[in-house]
């Protein structure tokens, strides 16, 4: 049986989603994790402590794998400026863990650019264990659509992006297309890389009648949603879908449709808010969108499917996505997708097929589609019974299997090696 290390440094798989670091990553791990516990691999979960009165060590994502919250700086929330300075205390931690518990690791899976850097230095340490890595995000492709200079990411991500590239035995990636962004903007060789795209389990994520999945969030049968899912933040382009709702107005005024974004902290102090979320809030004010678009906040991954099912459509307006996790899981409820045409956006949804894609940042053009759809219920139909069959070409039990061939043929080269 493998024993696999799975690093995620800066936010923990259990998680609550919709914050500012919480999102597609979290949902990745963790669902990978069971799903390799399901079929026999032993997976410990390592990421950094936030909170001081969690247990270190939580059972969570059964068949025997764990979480193992490591102390790695203050035990609080921090900006990711400052993680990076506690890498070194974070891979002692891990060291110590696996020392007291005399493991072996014949894997290290790590995600995001910190927990790669930390993954390279425990393979130095434990004599070259092989490290599969994946990105998730990419800074440079962050700092081609950032809107302002506090939107860029620092010199110092770039700079660690191109050790753990060095460094890594192979790159997980999601999509063709973030093959070609590291191939382009960061020269990363090709023969590293594998294409597995995320998965969605479709055990939790299926289709649910709209009468009782609108009953249960609590709106009228009769009730018209439009659904955002994601963090709030500039690049997921949140402000074009106002302004697109804003277009709506005018042409749905016999019978309204709301908008409900999942994410962010809608209802804190003004001055604990994002400044995104209170710029959000700001443009539906200067709109007068009034109760037309409602903030939700966050919502639990066990309600998820409830909120898909019951909207007419899920809208993701983003500027940059590696892959679009949210999508995947509203083609498995049967909801079709309307998203920008950038990044695993551009794969994932089908264009006539599984939902539409629209240029990125063109809220007339979203406007356009989603008025289309909204007045085409058999096209919805359609679209939807087609999002769900596709979906199931994702279920987590095909991916884990891809997944583990590589750790399969990572260990084995170490093996020859040794």
């Amino acid at each position: 049986m493998l024993h696999i290390a799975m690093l995620s440094y800066h936010t923990c798989p259990l998680a609550t989603l919709g914050g500012k670091d919480t999102g597609g990553m979290n949902v990745y791990v963790r669902d990978l994790t069971r799903e390799l516990g399901r079929i026999g691999l032993h997976v410990d979960v390592f990421t950094r402590s936030q909170d001081e009165h969690v247990p270190h060590v939580l059972h969570d994502l059964g068949y025997g794998n764990r979480v193992v919250h490591v102390p790695a700086g203050p035990e609080v929330p921090l900006p990711k400026q400052e993680l990076a300075g506690h890498i070194p205390q974070f891979v002692a931690g891990i060291k110590q863990f696996a020392a007291e518990k005399e493991l072996h690791y014949d894997i290290l899976h790590s995600h995001y650019w910190m927990s790669g850097l930390a993954a390279g230095s425990l393979s130095d340490v434990w004599g070259g264990v092989p490290v599969a890595h994946m990105f998730h995000t990419l800074g440079e492709m962050k700092n081609r659509v950032a809107r302002s200079s506090s939107e860029r990411e620092g010199g110092y991500r770039i700079d660690g992006e191109r050790r753990v590239i060095a460094r890594a035995d192979r790159l997980i990636v999601s999509t063709v297309a973030e093959q070609v962004q590291l191939e382009w903007l960061y020269k990363a060789d090709v023969r590293k890389m594998t294409v597995i795209p995320p998965g969605v389990d479709t055990c939790h994520f299926y289709p649910i009648p709209p009468d009782e999945a609108k009953q249960f969030i609590g709106i009228q049968p009769d009730d018209r949603m439009i659904l955002f899912v994601g963090r709030i933040e500039p690049l997921k382009g949140v402000d074009t879908l106002i302004r697109a709702m804003g277009c709506l107005q005018v042409n749905e005024v016999t019978r309204p449709v709301h908008l409900a974004i999942i994410g962010g902290d809608p209802d804190v102090s003004p001055q604990a808010m994002s400044a995104e979320m209170a710029r959000l809030q700001k443009m539906c004010d200067d709109l007068c969108m009034g109760n037309l678009v409602i903030f939700l906040g966050k919502r639990s991954q066990d309600t998820l499917p409830y909120y898909y099912s019951a909207a007419e459509v899920l809208v993701m307006p983003s500027l940059y996505e590696s892959f679009g996790m949210v999508a995947l899981e509203a083609m498995a409820c049967g909801t079709p997708v309307v998203a920008s045409q950038v990044g695993g956006l551009a794969f994932l949804v089908q264009d006539g097929v599984t939902g539409y894609t629209v240029p990125d940042g063109d809220h007339d053009a979203l406007c356009a589609r989603l008025s289309a759809l909204l007045g085409d219920p058999e096209c919805r139909a359609k679209l939807g019974r087609q999002a769900a069959a596709y979906a199931r070409g994702y279920a987590w039990e095909k991916i884990a299997e891809q997944i583990v061939g590589v750790y399969e043929e990572l260990a084995n080269k170490a093996i020859g090696r040794g």
